[in-house]
């Protein structure tokens, strides 16, 4: 699979290559902050495959928690580009949104922070369902 995306406003654009590592959805608080009150949709991909091809992204990380994932915008129109998670090492988060063509996601594998779930969000039929994040223990 060939993925390429960008920002809204064309400033930084992206490519992955490879089969996804997971699909999935995060109800978590603070993706629905990002996300602008939905769940995040993303798709994990190795970050030995991914690029920018275009820019450079802004990083933001939080300074008040131990272990604070890293989320990358454009530094021009503030497009949620991806997050770096500490608990997965290798591998970027691309937020499907910023595809060129989104369609390529299909549906997700899992649905993970529903603790933090609101009402309005909806998880598809037969998709896991996980409080925090399935065990990476394997």
């Amino acid at each position: 699979m060939e993925v390429e995306g960008g920002c809204y406003c064309g400033a930084v654009r992206f490519r992955a290559e490879g089969e996804p590592l997971f699909k999935g959805q995060c109800h978590c608080r603070e993706c629905q902050y990002f996300a602008g009150g939905s769940p995040n949709v993303v798709m994990g991909m190795k970050e030995e495959s991914f690029a920018y091809t275009q820019g450079s992204p802004k990083l933001f990380r939080r300074r008040d928690l131990e272990n604070p994932v890293t989320r990358e915008f454009c530094p021009e129109c503030g497009t949620h580009l991806l997050t770096r998670a500490p608990a997965l090492p290798g591998a970027v988060l691309l937020k499907v949104g910023t595809f060129d063509d989104p369609g390529i996601f299909g549906a997700p594998q899992m649905a993970i922070f529903t603790i933090d779930k609101q009402s309005f969000h909806h998880v598809p039929d037969g998709v896991a369902v996980f409080e925090r994040t399935p065990s990476l223990a394997g």
